[in-house]
């Protein structure tokens, strides 16, 4: 379906398939008000956005994420407790914002662990009346241990997840909820963290430092509470007012000029779309969704979709501010009010004219990545989107080679072990971000208006944009059996049926 088709439909609002959640009314939904054109930029009609002169913050030091503790005194093993709760958090001067953490914070604690590690994580899911998971996205674990939406814990309840890192697993994954139909508004509302897997030995100097950078989003009314999503949040995913660098507007950090510093960067938002450049300080990136590249790229600027994950190393070659800022990128939007996306600083890095002391140069080589062999399967999944009209309502889903998400159905079955070509064709009116469950995958190349790009260097990623209008094709290979998603992860998308089931096989 054309973006066109929708908008002589005069739709700036949409309602849930339901087969995703119960049918809901127009005029019963926040931000509707019987009318289109609803702005995202301001709170739903009932909740005014926060007044001028409550603004958040900016130009606080960047906060360091806290460290979830170690229980555990043997080498090697990580014993830890996670729980997902109500709390509250100040993000504008004398408000106060209910929201959902892990441990009574947003982003939840840091989690550190070395390749090689054992891992025992208690969860316990204190949320009201809502099931909940712990889904640890990007990371090679069991099944059973993945946190999928068929396996929830209830709430009040808590279970176990123990898992090995295996050797060569290093990378920067996160940590977030997985429930079916909930998945989206338990994210926005603040349960996201980060899980660094550290190399026992790593190339990267450590005079570069290693500065966690976790984007979200965040929409407040003027009590400040977080409205409630509407038909165009569902339609396009939720995008937030003000983007937040670990829980702060804006921030700061101070260096000396001839720094060169490691930053990884999270995209944990449910749906914006991140272009981004460091103004006067050159970037390279050295790292994926799964780990280290072979070799370092230089990069004038990148681009972050939700859940993707990068590394990279800046040089802050001159004194000075320099600001880490938003370019223009057109994902494609429905409806009116597409968020003014360009020019917002997320951070802003304060040069000083105290030069640093030398450090070594960022190596020629970083690691060695195995590109996988010729696929033995060939798999074709086409994202399109459906809309039903009725005489009062509207009904709508995201769908994956024309079905939605059905928990009782396997989509795909697939043999442990076993290379396979994946081709993504988007059909769709927006850009939508592959993520599959349970291993790191090699993009091979993409295709628009028929040409052909390879893929600009070899990198393990387990979330991919694809572009409107665009295919995708990668290589991936499951290792562990069991039942795995795969899904989009603008999170409305994906809770609207845009998510399927491989049952990998041993």
């Amino acid at each position: 379906m054309h973006r066109r088709g929708f908008l002589a439909a005069g739709l700036a609002t949409v309602l849930v398939s339901r087969r995703a959640a119960a049918q809901m009314k127009m005029d019963n939904m926040p931000g509707m008000g019987g009318h289109a054109g609803h702005d995202m930029g301001a709170a739903p009609q009932g909740a005014a956005a926060l007044p001028e002169g409550e603004a958040l913050p900016e130009g606080e030091a960047l906060r360091e994420l806290r460290l979830l503790a170690n229980e555990a005194n043997t080498p090697g093993l990580l014993k830890a407790k996670l729980t997902a709760e109500p709390a509250i958090a100040r993000y504008a001067e004398g408000i106060d914002t209910p929201i959902l953490g892990y441990n009574g914070m947003s982003p939840g604690p840091l989690i550190e662990a070395t390749e090689g590690d054992r891992v025992e994580i208690t969860f316990a899911n204190r949320i009201p009346d809502a099931a909940s998971t712990i889904h640890w996205h990007g990371m090679p674990v069991p099944a059973d241990q993945d946190g999928n939406p068929m396996d929830p814990v209830a709430a009040g309840s808590e279970r176990s997840y123990s898992f090995d890192l295996p050797e060569g697993s290093a990378g920067p994954y996160w940590y977030h909820p997985h429930p079916h139909g909930k998945t989206a508004e338990q994210v926005y509302r603040g349960l996201a963290g980060v899980f660094l897997v550290k190399p026992k030995a790593d190339p990267i100097p450590a005079e570069y430092g290693d500065t966690v950078l976790v984007f979200t989003d965040l929409r407040l009314a003027a009590d400040g509470t977080m409205p409630d999503s509407t038909m165009v949040d569902l339609m396009n995913g939720r995008v937030g007012d003000h983007v937040l660098v670990n829980g702060q507007k804006n921030p700061a950090l101070t260096v000396p000029f001839g720094t060169r510093r490691r930053f990884r960067l999270y995209n944990a938002t449910n749906a914006r779309f991140l272009r981004l450049s460091f103004d006067g300080a050159p970037m390279t990136i050295i790292g994926t969704d799964g780990g280290l590249l072979e070799a370092p790229v230089a990069a004038d600027d990148i681009l972050l979709s939700p859940a993707e994950r990068l590394e990279l190393v800046v040089s802050f070659d001159k004194p000075g501010p320099a600001t880490l800022y938003t370019l223009d990128y057109d994902r494609g939007w429905m409806g009116a009010g597409r968020p003014a996306d360009t020019g917002l600083t997320l951070l802003t890095v304060n040069v000083s004219e105290t030069p640093a002391e030398p450090v070594p140069p960022l190596p020629e080589k970083l690691r060695s990545i195995a590109q996988l062999d010729s696929p033995t399967v060939n798999r074709r999944f086409v994202f399109t989107e459906t809309m039903t009209m009725g005489a009062t309502d509207m009904e709508m889903g995201f769908l994956i080679n024309g079905a939605a998400f059905d928990m009782n159905r396997v989509d795909i079955v697939a043999k442990a072990g076993e290379i396979e070509l994946w081709e993504i064709v988007n059909k769709a009116d927006m850009d939508h971000p592959l993520h599959v469950h349970g291993t790191q995958f090699q993009v091979v190349e993409r295709e628009r208006d028929g040409q052909v790009s390879k893929a600009p260097y070899l990198a393990w990623k387990d979330t991919v944009n694809v572009a409107r209008g665009e295919t995708v094709r990668l290589l991936l290979r499951q290792e562990r059996p069991g039942p795995r998603m795969y899904h989009c992860h603008i999170l409305e998308h994906e809770q609207l049926g845009m998510m399927g089931i491989v049952d990998v096989q041993a």
